[in-house]
């Protein structure tokens, strides 16, 4: 299973770098290998330039390795323990969606595509930053069986998402992104006519 799905990671992670969905260090991606185990990209990875050996296999037993993980790791098991139907998960910060969710409550996409998979997604709001990586792996998933949702924008910090299939789930973190930005070009435009 290994040999298909880090090749894919590596490449899928490069893209989203292009697409300035991760920071050179900023971001995560992961997938589910087993019940107890996923492969998730280290914590000292460089997006643009990920390959194999960034990814490396934990279990949800902590041992050594999850020194070099990725610092969302913990979240990243937490959503796997607790949701079925994850198989893939990304934590990334696309620019247009982590601007818009500063001033807004709920996303309410008005084009057709955004209209048609994402529907209206409610922007989570961690309130206190501080102490946010000491709440995240347990607020996160319960956001997710909560509203019944696999996209989750945090505002301020980024967008979670899962998925049982790799290229639904990056789907629909375009689709999400695209949304935003034209929303925020629209604001724009109505703000220019208004002067």
């Amino acid at each position: 299973m290994l040999d298909y799905l880090k090749p894919e990671l590596a490449s899928l992670s490069r893209s989203m770098f292009q697409k300035d969905f991760f920071g050179l260090y900023h971001g995560s991606i992961s997938a589910k290998t087993d019940s107890n185990r996923f492969i998730i990209n280290r914590k000292d990875t460089i997006f643009h330039n990920m390959n194999e050996d960034n990814l490396l296999e934990l279990g949800h037993n902590r041992d050594y390795r999850w020194k070099e993980a990725s610092i969302d790791a913990a979240i990243h098991a937490e959503i796997y323990s607790q949701i079925s139907d994850a198989k893939f998960i990304s934590f990334s910060m696309p620019p247009y969606a982590t601007a818009y969710s500063f001033n807004h409550l709920v996303i309410s996409p008005q084009d057709y595509f955004g209209h048609l998979d994402l529907k209206s997604i409610t922007i989570y709001d961690p309130k206190c930053f501080e102490d946010w990586y000491d709440r995240a792996s347990s607020e996160i998933p319960q956001h997710f069986l909560k509203n019944g949702t696999n996209i989750m924008v945090i505002k301020g910090y980024g967008v979670y998402a899962y998925s049982r299939d790799l290229h639904s789930m990056t789907k629909a973190l375009a689709i999400l992104e695209k949304s935003c930005r034209l929303l925020m070009l629209g604001y724009v435009t109505k703000d220019q006519i208004l002067e």
